[in-house]
């Protein structure tokens, strides 16, 4: 397998990268490459640039907006993408209720929602989640019941990334109590501005407010706001976890923190020198440059086989792009962590009435926030431990 990128190739990546540098406000990327929080405006600013290009959902459908990219395309453009710092164009608009509508919805729903998705007129959040149906999500207990012309849904919700913006939230509800675990689940689009919804933020280690519980109380669902068929739900969470799976490696958002764990090492005193010239830290960044360069390789691998792949079923391979890639995008932080020591300290503010400043650099003080937030990656988009079984069975025959 020739895994080297053809002229064409490398003058599309070119063509990106310079879109990126000269479109992509200098403070939002800016924000993106410290680490530090973006606003909603920073998100929505961004992703409508990419929009008006034609760039914010290239894997979709053209008749949606969609690029007639090839796979390896789509790949030189996340790449890209993330070196370059710039803001993912939201993923529950972008890579999660978009593609399913596109794949299972009717015509009125990809006519009324995706146009907007794309543009970020409507902002998503993903209703999966419960109280004890985390990674056993067949195990989710949230109830629809038809009441006319409506679902009548009760329920709550848990872990809502960023439910404080969203205009609609995507839920798995189950709709035939009597079915076995997988079955009776359906997938309804749900206006969180309807009567009954109510959002409270989830306070995480890292002292943000991005997630949050979303309670159903009697809330009422227009039928015509089931995606696919009634009890076939698990079809569309299984579709939209492939999607989810795949893009959490992040290849090229890891080679960007690499790249500036060496940078700032550089600049970071230790000892009479720099944290650089310490011969057992510039052999951990070469062990995960190592494991980073191993991770790539087998993406472009999943990338070649998507050229042969038939059908809306997503290659299982996907599982293992989530364990190493969110291994990785935490061994990342560990390493930034371990680089700033004690400047990493939360509480840096100088004390009231001192004249001394806060000690340590400035880019310090999100070293220890970053870190404690990506513990969460190896468990969203289903825990690690759950992607093993996938490629025990799906791929070892296990």
């Amino acid at each position: 397998m020739d895994l080297r990128f053809t002229p064409e190739e490398n003058s599309f990546r070119d063509t990106v990268r310079q879109f990126f540098t000269a479109e992509i406000p200098q403070p939002i990327r800016a924000k993106v490459a410290d680490g530090r929080p973006l606003a909603r405006e920073d998100i929505v600013t961004s992703q409508r640039i990419l929009n008006r290009r034609g760039w914010a959902v290239p894997h979709w459908p053209r008749e949606w907006g969609g690029q007639d990219w090839s796979p390896v395309q789509r790949y030189i453009f996340t790449e890209e993408l993330q070196q370059n710092a710039v803001p993912q164009p939201l993923g529950f608009n972008v890579s999660m209720v978009g593609p399913v509508i596109a794949a299972f919805g009717t015509q009125e729903q990809k006519e009324r929602f995706l146009p907007r998705a794309a543009n970020l007129d409507d902002w998503w959040c993903q209703g999966f989640s419960e109280p004890g149906a985390g990674s056993d999500l067949a195990g989710l207990r949230t109830s629809a019941k038809r009441d006319g012309n409506e679902w009548v849904v009760n329920g709550q919700k848990t872990w809502t990334t960023l439910a404080q913006y969203a205009d609609w939230i995507f839920c798995l509800v189950r709709t035939d109590p009597a079915a076995r675990k997988q079955q009776g689940i359906s997938f309804l689009l749900i206006d969180m501005r309807s009567p009954g919804v109510t959002v409270r933020p989830i306070v995480t280690i890292d002292g943000g407010r991005e997630v949050n519980e979303v309670f159903l109380d009697e809330v009422r669902v227009p039928l015509e706001n089931l995606v696919g068929e009634e009890n076939k739900g698990w079809d569309c969470a299984k579709y939209l976890l492939g999607h989810e799976r795949t893009g959490i490696a992040r290849v090229g958002l890891s080679k960007l923190r690499v790249r500036r764990i060496k940078e700032l090492a550089r600049q970071m005193p230790s000892g009479d020198g720099t944290v650089w010239d310490d011969i057992e830290f510039r052999k951990k960044v070469a062990s995960l440059e190592i494991e980073l360069k191993a991770l790539e390789i087998t993406q472009l691998r999943v990338v070649s086989n998507e050229r042969h792949r038939q059908g809306n079923k997503p290659d299982p391979a996907s599982s293992i792009l989530k364990i190493r890639g969110s291994e990785i995008q935490q061994a990342t932080t560990e390493l930034l962590l371990e680089m700033v020591g004690p400047y990493a300290l939360p509480y840096r503010e100088a004390v009231e009435g001192s004249n001394e400043p806060p000690v340590g650099p400035d880019w310090a003080d999100t070293a220890a926030p970053t870190y404690f937030n990506w513990r969460k990656t190896t468990i969203y988009g289903g825990s690690n431990e759950i992607q093993r079984n996938i490629v025990a069975k799906a791929i070892l025959g296990l």
